[in-house]
């Protein structure tokens, strides 16, 4: 999937593969009061300092932005309407906003604020002014093993604590990955994410980054997040992804094939990790397996799994001191 790519790193969902689109949004006009979704504070555009744009895509823009009072800095991402609805975005952006909503964790982009025009739609967020993981990838060539597994631990938080709210996140990829001014990640653009209690059938995401059940229309869930993670460590250590060609349909055949080929420079443990994330059968996937110990369990408070003790004993022990009490006065 395509994404405006620029010096905020945030990204605007438009149109499938990893090339970024391009195109003229209009200035923004000033919307109405709206209550900020993770504060009381009202915003309006009159309330913010236009100072660039660090972003265009397909149906929008994205503007660094001040606040006059706080002086705190922002991203603005506006997006047209009628190009939404052209483009059948309507449904992501909606996703979008529900999910950044909801969640909150060091490693996810904030969102602060919404509200709609009669022309464009506004997402006010954090400005997360380190850039893309992408462009670093890039031009390096690749990470060292150290960095790659860096990068790796912190969005495995990320993705557990979506995990953990039922949202499967589906765009995993450098260009969604952005860094902090103290190099931390912020995982961002969260058009594809979705509040998921069973499975999906929706083909989205980036053909290099696909699963192998989304491509087989097999249903998917949270399994595909961690597929994504094992191609992103296989491509930021090697440079590449696993499995590229030309056009999609060659993609998709080598990731349903499973063949995996990797440089002589990766260490045993890195291509065994790599491997274990990509397993075609996601019920044997690094992340999504079976418990190997399910312990039988017969109500919740069941305590037939540990030993018994005499329930009397600890009541015979004899009250301290006052002064002693005094240690824990504030307990």
């Amino acid at each position: 999937m395509a994404s405006i790519r620029g010096k905020a790193g945030l990204n605007i969902d438009t149109s499938s593969g990893r090339d970024s689109g391009r195109t003229e949004a209009g200035s923004p006009s000033l919307p109405a009061g709206a209550a900020s979704l993770t504060t009381n504070r009202t915003y309006t555009l009159d309330d913010l300092d236009t100072i660039a744009t660090v972003g265009t895509g397909t149906f929008g823009r994205v503007f660094l932005v001040k606040d006059k009072k706080t002086r705190s800095f922002f991203a603005l991402k506006a997006m047209k309407i009628p190009d939404v609805i052209r483009l059948k975005q309507e449904q992501h952006v909606h996703n979008e906003k529900e999910v950044l909503s909801e969640v909150h964790h060091p490693f996810l982009v904030r969102l602060f604020w919404t509200h709609h025009d009669d022309r464009f739609l506004y997402m006010l967020m954090e400005y997360v002014n380190g850039g893309e993981l992408f462009s670093y990838l890039r031009s390096r060539g690749r990470f060292s093993n150290s960095m790659g597994m860096f990068y790796s631990a912190e969005i495995v938080c990320a993705i557990e604590y979506l995990h953990s709210k039922e949202i499967v996140y589906r765009d995993l990829k450098p260009e969604n990955i952005l860094l902090d001014n103290e190099g931390h990640i912020r995982l961002t653009d969260f058009g594809f994410a979705k509040k998921l209690s069973e499975r999906t059938w929706t083909l989205c995401g980036t053909p290099e980054y696909l699963a192998p059940e989304v491509i087989q229309s097999k249903g998917h869930g949270r399994a595909v997040d961690w597929w994504a993670l094992g191609v992103l460590i296989f491509e930021m250590l090697a440079g590449y992804p696993p499995f590229f060609d030309d056009n999609p349909f060659g993609i998709y055949q080598k990731i349903l094939a499973g063949k995996l080929e990797f440089p002589r420079h990766l260490d045993f443990y890195v291509k065994d990790l790599i491997k274990k994330f990509l397993v075609i059968d996601r019920a044997r996937r690094l992340g999504n397996m079976k418990p190997p110990i399910v312990p039988k369990v017969s109500h919740e408070g069941d305590t037939s799994n540990f030993d018994t003790y005499p329930e009397d004993e600890w009541k015979k022990d004899t009250p301290v001191p006052a002064k002693d009490l005094e240690l824990f006065k504030n307990f």
